[in-house]
């Protein structure tokens, strides 16, 4: 962690005084990014499946997405970029909906309700700056993001630096991250009457509802004291060019996340507790409780082989493991094919495999006496298969004009996932890439 913040520290201290550094002999040298340039990308994404955290790992997990994000990038000089990322996303959660899912209709884990958390509104602004050395053998990079949704907000920093070797066949870098995140904490609305000084089942919802099943509702309710969560990252990475058509390169990847690392709002259900009942939707036996900390370790390599000037070949594999139990594996390839001068296609598969956490259980799984509990299963052992396919439009000579941005670059992706589970998702994407004349 130390190290972590000396590196940061340096990044910024480097880049703020590499702009006074002057050289007497005048040497020619092309700039780091000649124009301008702006990206703008959407994308919808939908996703279903029956194994919801909010409900206890059963439960409609259906949710749709739309995002748009624009990035500006800013040569300064001919050594200095500046480059603003702002983002913003609006999503609608059949499974977030039923926190509350007594909205005055039958309340049912597998359909949504109508209740405030049903949408949301997430908002992202990354601003970071880089510096090149002026042989453009070094590059140092700062960063600054926001994020802000309805109950979380996270400010981070980081610094990375680049390093180019053997005529830049060789690339080592080091990048370093900080997260500061903080909650605001909801939970399930049945457990909300159980808060120190609440009134349990006197409480309105009981009243006003019929508790079928156990009538003797009594729930472990895990209220946080601590409310945040700080994420410290560090990465190493060497590429190197292992031949005219081979590129091959290796990332190292480590995190350590500390503070509330539960969701407040997901449920688990006991093993050795009776069940109740409002309506058709089973009443939490307890939120989720986790560790208050986490490790994670990732290696992985690419390998990029150029066949021909009509196709390529891209291939990565990663292995991930951390403190909560979990192991994974991925690999992907990806087959860009150039079918003209300006249209490329991008077909992909990717699979994915994991084993469970230590505190993972499925629904009624988890005992009322273990010391942490969930029902995520995003944290279950499972596999996954992605298929996608893409095609890009590329025009050098940027020929089409709005005013006075040339497009560079038009890029369309559709990715299919499925686990072994019941989850799937879809989503579309496109980019355009516009260059300042």
């Amino acid at each position: 962690m130390h190290t972590l913040k000396y590196i940061i520290l340096l990044c910024l201290v480097t880049t703020s005084f590499a702009g006074f550094a002057q050289d007497t002999t005048q040497v020619y040298k092309k700039r780091v990014l000649e124009s301008a340039e702006v990206d703008i990308l959407s994308s919808y994404y939908s996703q279903g499946g029956d194994n919801a955290a909010v409900s206890g790992g059963i439960g409609t997990e259906a949710l749709t997405d739309f995002t748009t994000s624009f990035i500006i990038s800013i040569p300064l000089n001919d050594d200095d970029i500046l480059t603003i990322d702002a983002g913003i996303s609006a999503y609608t959660s059949a499974s977030s909906s039923n926190i509350d899912p007594f909205d005055g209709g039958n309340a049912d884990a597998f359909q949504a309700s109508s209740g405030a958390s049903k949408s949301d509104v997430w908002t992202n602004f990354t601003g970071s700056y880089s510096h090149s050395s002026d042989d453009r053998n070094s590059i140092w990079s700062t960063s600054i993001s926001f994020t802000n949704e309805y109950d979380y907000f996270s400010i981070g920093a980081g610094g990375a630096y680049t390093k180019l070797f053997n005529e830049q066949n060789t690339e080592l870098s080091v990048k370093g991250n900080v997260f500061f995140d903080s909650w605001t904490t909801i939970y399930p609305i049945e457990l909300r009457p159980f808060s120190g000084g609440e009134n349990g089942l006197t409480n309105n919802l009981f009243t006003n509802n019929t508790l079928t099943g156990n009538p003797n509702y009594s729930p472990i309710f895990n209220e946080y004291a601590a409310k945040g969560r700080n994420s410290y990252s560090m990465g190493l990475g060497i590429s190197q060019i292992l031949h005219k058509n081979v590129q091959g390169s290796m990332a190292l990847d480590f995190v350590q996340q500390q503070g509330l690392l539960s969701t407040p709002f997901q449920r688990v259900y006991f093993s050795d507790v009776a069940d109740s009942f409002i309506d058709d939707f089973q009443l939490a036996d307890a939120n989720e409780r986790l560790p208050d900390n986490r490790f994670k370790v990732a290696i992985g390599g690419r390998l990029n082989w150029y066949l021909n000037e009509r196709l390529a070949l891209r291939t990565f594999y990663r292995y991930y493991f951390d403190n909560w139990g979990i192991t994974s594996y991925t690999a992907s390839i990806e087959v860009p094919i150039k079918v003209s001068s300006k249209f490329t296609l991008y077909p992909s598969y990717r699979f994915y495999n994991q084993t469970a956490a230590d505190y993972f259980n499925p629904y009624e799984g988890a005992m009322s006496t273990d010391e942490f509990y969930t029902s995520d299963y995003d944290l279950s052992e499972f596999s996954a298969n992605q298929f996608g396919f893409g095609v890009s439009y590329t025009d050098i000579f940027t020929q089409a004009h709005i005013a006075k941005w040339g497009l560079k670059s038009i890029d369309l992706k559709f990715y299919r996932y499925d686990r072994n589970t019941s989850f799937r998702s879809n989503m579309i994407s496109v980019g355009f890439k516009f260059v300042r004349d």
